[in-house]
Formats: C-alpha cells, sequence, structure tokens
C-alpha cells in the first residue's frame, strides 16, 4: 500500500472531527472521498498530506512512517512524495505557468535546466504546449487548474491529494479535468486521493468512501 493510516483521530476542543478512520490506498489507485460539509473530508486530506497531525494514529505513506518527521525532514519529505491540487489553484500570478510549475522543482534542489524541461514536458502532458509563456491571468479557470496539476506533479510524487479540484468549474471543463486526472495516473502512475462533493467524478473512480460525522459509512 502507498498510504496505511490506523486509528486517526482529530480533536478540535470537544468536538472529535475524525474518529478512529482506517485509511488505505494501494498503487495507481484513484480513490473518491465524500460526504456533507462537516463530515471530516478536509481534515483528514490535510492530515493524510502531513499538513496537519492526527491526535492518535498512524500514518505510513510509500513506506515512510511520516508521523516521526519533523521540521524540515518533514518539509523535505513533502515536498518530494506528495503532491496537492486544491479547489482555489494557488498559481502565483506574477510568474508564467512555465515558472510557476517550475518553482517546487527548484526549491527541492532541481537545476534551472531540468526545473525547466521537466516542468515543460508537464505542461505538454497536460495539454499546455501553447501557454507556457502566459500569465495567470492570461489562462482560463481550466487552463490554470491543468498549469496546478502539472506543479503538483513536478517533483514525481508518490501520492496526489486534490481538494474539490474541479469545485470552481463549469461542466465541459469539469470533465476535461476528470479525463485528466485518469489519463495522468495511466501515463505517470500516481495514487491519487480525491475529495469531492461531485458524483460524476466519485463514480469515475476505482474505489469511492463516503464520510459521515467523522467516520466512514
Amino acid at each position: 500500500m502507498i498510504i496505511q493510516a490506523r486509528n486517526i483521530c482529530k480533536r478540535f476542543g470537544a468536538l472529535e472531527v475524525l474518529k478512529r478512520i482506517h485509511f488505505d490506498a494501494a498503487p495507481r489507485e484513484v480513490v473518491a472521498i465524500m460526504g456533507a460539509s462537516g463530515a471530516g473530508k478536509s481534515t483528514l486530506l490535510q492530515i493524510l498530506g502531513t499538513l496537519s497531525r492526527p491526535d492518535e494514529g498512524t500514518l505510513l505513506i510509500d513506506g515512510e512512517d511520516v508521523l516521526r518527521l519533523q521540521g524540515d525532514r518533514l518539509a523535505a519529505f513533502r515536498g518530494r512524495r506528495i503532491g496537492f491540487v486544491f479547489q482555489a489553484h494557488h498559481l502565483l500570478p506574477e510568474f508564467t505557468a512555465l515558472e510557476n510549475v517550475m518553482i517546487p522543482a527548484l526549491i527541492a534542489g532541481a537545476s534551472m535546466k531540468d526545473a525547466r524541461a521537466k516542468a515543460a514536458r508537464l505542461l505538454g502532458e497536460v495539454g499546455l504546449d501553447a501557454r507556457l509563456e502566459h500569465k495567470p491571468a492570461e489562462l482560463s479557470g481550466g487552463e490554470q487548474q491543468r498549469v496546478a496539476i502539472a506543479r503538483a506533479l513536478v517533483n514525481d510524487p508518490a501520492v496526489l491529494f486534490a481538494d474539490e479540484p474541479t469545485g470552481n468549474l463549469d461542466s465541459a471543463t469539469k470533465q476535461e479535468i476528470h479525463r485528466l486526472f485518469f489519463d495522468l495516473r495511466d501515463r505517470l502512475g500516481q495514487t491519487i486521493v480525491i475529495v469531492t462533493h461531485d458524483p460524476e467524478l466519485a463514480g469515475l473512480c476505482d474505489r469511492c468512501l463516503t464520510m459521515r460525522d467523522g467516520q466512514f459509512i
């Protein structure tokens, strides 16, 4: 398994948001997590993605006991092995599409030449060969999300986490991004975990789990 989570608990004061969650994901698997707002989906995704720590439980990602990592070691692991795509694209407006995708590679220590080549290749993979030098304001919402996906993949992560990745897009663009996730999985081999309210996207996934009140049902 690429992800193995056991007995994950998270509390905010007296509120128990996650209640002894068990979660596994296999190599190349695409898993959807659904549920009403407040069910705990995004909290779980943040913990699985090492952006937040559980109050109890264990978490292995790609064989690494990530809850034992702290500070620079955790940041380095996250940068190398985990990619994130959010509903908001979080692109840096002053940089081109190519530069936005290059930045995580440069942070991870890649040379400028290698980062540029890798970013250009990935932007080609997501269908943006002709938009490398465009800034976010010059791109459509769907194109911006494609840049965000390429950026998430630039360091060859073992796992891609996506939180409502098509929540802000129109129906036609949503379908394009849905297909893109599965095309990328087939070509590049990532495990993908998607939090979504979209039943169409969930129905395409290898497996769909539903949360209610901090538990899978």
